[in-house]
């Protein structure tokens, strides 16, 4: 969750597979992200703010509905295209545009934040530090944050994570530790890290919303062909009708780093 580099090596990811249930099933960050955010300083009224790798646009969203006047790019079109209908839905004017974080389609010092939630891992680190000094104004700040469930503390995580690597051997975002570093690894030399905080939540799901994330997982409905991802569902499933109540919670890990880049 907090390295960079090579993702899921020999499998395709193309996001735009995931669209449907990624803006049905995938919940955004809780409510106390934002509340922290704003203590920072982050996520005003009136704040120049761009979210990249936006996705169906769930953070560029409630920035947007908080006030924050926001522009937000993702790689994947099928994932802006959800992103516009969505916003559109709700009446909140946010700029939405494809377009990869190493190539901002934005000028020079046009925003005072830029934010990158659960998709940092994904980028050219030293081509988008380029490009975010290039378009957030002089002391304009960086934010990172990760909203992640945790398989060591929860057993429906950790049943579902060992479900998908049957499917996809190849999968890398299994088992992760939940620790989340003071220092981000990929920050040394090309940013200060200014705060930082995390916190546990548990969030709610139901067998379908609950089948509905796990399709969305970049291991299942980003890289599996559609008869693979139909199988993995049956499978998923059946396990949870064996081993899961109808409601149930699973534990999350929210994180962000505030960051100055140099």
């Amino acid at each position: 969750m907090h390295t960079s580099g090579p993702v899921d090596p020999g499998r395709a990811i193309d996001w735009s597979l995931t669209s449907a249930d990624y803006a049905a099933h995938r919940p955004g960050p809780p409510v106390r992200l934002y509340e922290m955010l704003a203590v920072l300083g982050v996520g005003l009224p009136g704040q120049r703010l761009l979210d990249i790798g936006t996705g169906t646009g769930l953070v560029a969203r409630e920035f947007a509905r908080r006030g924050a006047r926001v522009c937000a790019t993702d790689l994947a079109a099928g994932q802006i295209e959800v992103a516009r209908a969505e916003a559109a839905h709700e009446g909140l004017a946010i700029d939405f545009r494809v377009a990869p974080a190493e190539a901002c389609p934005h000028p020079d010092a046009s925003f005072d934040v830029v934010t990158a939630s659960q998709c940092w891992m994904y980028f050219d680190v030293e081509r988008t530090c380029a490009e975010l000094r290039r378009v957030l104004v002089p002391g304009g700040r960086l934010v990172t944050t990760h909203f992640s469930w945790l398989p060591g503390a929860d057993a429906v995580a950790r049943a579902s994570e060992a479900l998908v690597l049957q499917f996809n051997p190849a999968w890398r975002g299994a088992g992760w530790s939940g620790e989340v570093p003071a220092i981000p690894a990929w920050s040394v030399g090309r940013a200060e890290v200014q705060s930082m905080f995390w916190f546990d939540v548990d969030v709610p799901f139901t067998h379908d919303s609950w089948r509905g994330r796990m399709r969305a997982c970049r291991g299942v409905g980003a890289t599996l062909a559609p008869a693979e991802v139909a199988a993995f569902d049956a499978a998923h499933a059946e396990l949870l009708a064996r081993t899961v109540p109808p409601a149930f919670t699973v534990r999350h890990r929210v994180d962000a780093h505030l960051l100055h880049l140099v």
